[in-house]
């Protein structure tokens, strides 16, 4: 059995229709959307709207991790760009997701990252895709478990829920053979974004459920650049897939 895993796609659709090329199956673990692009401020929702002038600002008021100041900035844009800030960006996402979901081969199994809008998901997944949160699948023998979306932090993704929410969701797999999730566990190592240079939310409940239920991988995305792309904890490969907007390759998991 072969099974492909991405994450972290922000709007690759050309190499996520090759994505599944000589696997069973493809595992996406979300962030599907690009609002932003921090190595190409040209790209994503936000340059398409403001100009890339304003993107570089933008990331730079964020790296420097002056949020305030950062929406600051979005709300002066929006008021002067003069349309509705929902719609226009619900416009967009929609149009990305036409595009991303159609590249998704059958099958594809899907959890949410902490930049998706889970509301929309239904509209654009096909008969071939599975979208699952704090849900289980069996595939070839072993049991796979999906937890989406991110913790709370300053920068206000859309799909960022309470510490207590997600380790409802993180119980609710019980155990699994692989752990499937967007955000890492919360470990240093893990979490650290080297480029960003700053410490990205993992979850506390991710690492106490691979310590006391053990299972054989822990697959995540979200940190883009990890000080550390896998790492062993007790029984368990802790494993960062990998970030597929840059890189456009699957990680391969094979049993």
């Amino acid at each position: 059995m072969r099974v492909h895993v991405v994450s972290d796609v922000h709007g690759n659709a050309e190499d996520l229709a090759k994505a599944g090329e000589g696997a069973d199956a493809l595992i996406c673990l979300g962030d599907l959307v690009l609002f932003l692009d921090y190595a190409d401020h040209s790209r994503g929702i936000f340059p398409d709207l403001f100009g890339v002038e304003n993107a570089d600002r933008l990331v730079e008021l964020r790296t420097a991790r002056r949020f305030d100041e950062a929406r600051d900035l979005g709300r002066r844009l929006w008021a002067e760009l003069d349309v509705d800030r929902d719609t226009a960006i619900e416009a967009a996402v929609r149009r990305q997701y036409a595009e991303l979901f159609a590249a998704f081969p059958t099958p594809t199994y899907a959890t949410y990252g902490n930049v998706d809008i889970p509301r929309l998901w239904p509209e654009y997944a096909g008969p071939g895709t599975t979208v699952l949160d704090g849900q289980r699948v069996e595939l070839g023998g072993l049991t796979f478990g999906f937890v989406g979306g991110g913790l709370r932090t300053p920068m206000r993704t859309p799909y960022e829920i309470s510490d207590e929410e997600y380790a409802a969701k993180v119980e609710a797999l019980r155990d699994v053979d692989v752990l499937c999730s967007h955000i890492p566990p919360d470990v240093p190592e893990l979490t650290y974004d080297t480029v960003a240079r700053r410490f990205e939310r993992g979850s506390r409940a991710l690492l106490d459920a691979i310590r006391r239920t053990r299972p054989r991988y822990a697959l995540f995305g979200h940190v883009h650049q990890p000080l550390a792309r896998r790492m062993r904890i007790a029984a368990t490969e802790c494993v960062n897939v990998g970030h597929f907007a840059s890189s456009g390759r699957p990680f391969a998991l094979e049993w």
